[in-house]
């Protein structure tokens, strides 16, 4: 049985980074701060880098360890199963052709004993991977509605019209004046602070990562 790959990094986190923490009293004044003073006239664009976002933001980097861990946890188990199942089923097809099976109801049970292991092996992946893609799902969730809630207070001083994500060649001009991702890299850094319960995550899959790498 082909084992499904987990997709993991930094790509599975998909659009801009969130804060996952708690602000501080004085997060709105921290936000401004950072914006700036700058105005213009007429209409007001700026863009902010997905890849330095990515790369800077701490959120980013915790929850793509995070992610990542699991995710190669993930993939460690199924490998681990999958090996007994295959040596469970060369052990019966070698049992089978040296005439180990003395009735043919003993040959049909231990079939149908491969046949159960091989459907929970199915099971656990599909369950497992559900779950990952669910807390994956999560984050994205997270992390887009807590940018967006950044920039607009960000946006209280600088007061931009458009605020685009520049990812890849999907900007065919941009003129690094129009650049904020400085800005809104340094604001949501300020006021990020990771929460205990994602804390205690990544310290049990770092946990976990010991475990396999011992066995």
């Amino acid at each position: 049985m082909k084992m499904k790959r987990f997709a993991l990094g930094v790509a599975c986190l998909a659009l801009l980074g969130a804060a996952l923490g708690s602000c501080s009293k004085n997060a709105e004044k921290d936000v401004e701060d950072a914006a700036g003073n700058e105005q213009t006239t007429g209409l007001k664009i700026a863009y902010v880098e997905l890849d330095t976002l990515m790369s800077q933001y701490q959120l980013y980097k915790d929850y793509s360890e995070l992610l990542t861990r699991k995710g190669n946890n993930i993939q460690n188990t199924l490998a681990q199963k999958q090996r007994t199942l295959e040596a469970h089923a060369a052990a019966m097809q070698k049992k089978y052709e040296s005439n180990g099976f003395t009735t043919r109801d003993e040959l049909e049970r231990a079939q149908a004993g491969i046949q159960r292991e091989q459907n929970d092996l199915q099971e656990l992946a599909a369950r497992l991977n559900g779950d990952f893609n669910e807390e994956q799902a999560r984050i994205n969730d997270e992390a887009r509605d807590s940018i967006q809630s950044f920039l607009k207070v960000f946006n209280r001083t600088r007061k931009y019209d458009y605020v685009l994500v520049k990812a890849g060649e999907n900007l065919l001009i941009a003129n690094p004046k129009y650049d904020i991702t400085k800005d809104v890299v340094k604001g949501l850094n300020k006021r990020y602070k990771i929460r205990p319960e994602v804390a205690e995550k990544i310290k049990k899959v770092e946990a976990e990562d010991e475990k396999t790498e011992k066995k």
